[in-house]
């Protein structure tokens, strides 16, 4: 497997865009090297804004410009993109369905050294509760590109959620993608893992370990958290009747909160919760913390395996 950036492709595919869409405008807040929108900015200085270190304005801005008729990509940090900037994002942008793609990057755990306060846990869980918010997490580059187009594409307000660092390249050049649309990457009847992000390479490489135990481990790609596939999360859950969901992500409101709150209503399973509850980030290297936090493959298989011996 290849290792490629999200941000990386986020930053080449809008470029692609803008010069296909000559009303596609892009806003950063004084983070474009970051968040890679400074390869749109160096091509087209006149639809780019850099609106510094005020992502609160930056949003309302988006939305007035969207109201004019304008396609608006508006970028910065999670953390700082849905976390400081949610009342903006709630009444400017999706009360008014305004024509805004939000674009964070640096989610999660995976940002690393950053520490705590730039590791965003619970924008998934912030975005999730907007009416109209399409809410997506790619698992790789290519799903990114794909994600990033659709949005361009579709009317209304999204909010695609980037890594800081590489991902293995998990999908084809051909792949498709639909939001509410969630693609099984391994079959299975003994368990489903259920993954977003960054943990769906994790998933797989978990479902491998469980294999080696004659555990039989699916594996689906949950990149769309709003819509959510339904009808594959219950196909699976009858089918297996235990389903283990994985993120790199607070489990409350994140994509176990929402697979919880979707079986509790059609499907109840036993079912495990992986992520982070009720803490918050720390400084250290991506795969150390991953480990602290016990979100590892073997933490992954080692859950599964319990959750099957729960009556």
């Amino acid at each position: 497997m290849t290792l490629d950036s999200l941000r990386g492709a986020y930053g080449q595919t809008l470029l692609k865009l803008g010069r296909e869409n000559p009303d596609l405008v892009v806003l950063d807040a004084d983070l474009a090297k970051s968040t890679q929108t400074q390869v749109f900015a160096r091509e087209f200085p006149g639809r780019f804004i850099d609106m510094g270190l005020a992502e609160q304005d930056m949003v309302s801005t988006a939305a007035g410009i969207a109201l004019t008729g304008k396609t608006v990509f508006a970028s910065s940090f999670c953390a700082f993109l849905i976390g400081r900037a949610f009342d903006q994002v709630r009444q400017s942008v999706c009360y008014n369905r305004a024509n805004v793609k939000l674009v964070g990057t640096h989610a999660g755990l995976g940002v690393g050294e950053d520490g705590a306060t730039h590791q965003a846990l619970e924008d998934v869980a912030l975005a999730r509760t907007l009416p109209g918010l399409t809410v997506i997490v790619p698992a790789d580059a290519v799903e990114t590109a794909l994600a990033v187009e659709y949005a361009a594409a579709a009317p209304g307000p999204f909010f695609i959620r980037l890594t800081r660092g590489s991902l293995p390249t998990l999908f084809p050049a051909g792949h498709r993608f639909e939001p509410g649309r969630a693609p099984l990457l391994r079959d299975g009847d003994a368990i489903a893992l259920v993954a977003m992000g960054a943990m769906v390479e994790k998933a797989l490489q978990a479902s491998e370990l469980l294999a080696a135990r004659g555990i039989s481990a699916a594996v689906v790609n949950f990149s769309s958290l709003q819509p959510l596939d339904g009808d594959t999360l219950l196909r699976l859950a009858r089918k297996t009747g235990h389903v283990l969901t994985v993120e790199d992500h607070s489990v409350r409101g994140g994509l176990g909160g929402a697979c919880a709150e979707f079986l509790a209503q059609h499907h109840p399973v036993p079912m495990t919760l992986m992520g982070m509850d009720g803490r918050f980030g720390r400084s250290g290297k991506p795969d150390d913390l991953y480990a602290h936090f016990q979100l590892t493959a073997a933490d992954i298989a080692a859950a599964g395996a319990r959750l099957l011996c729960r009556p």
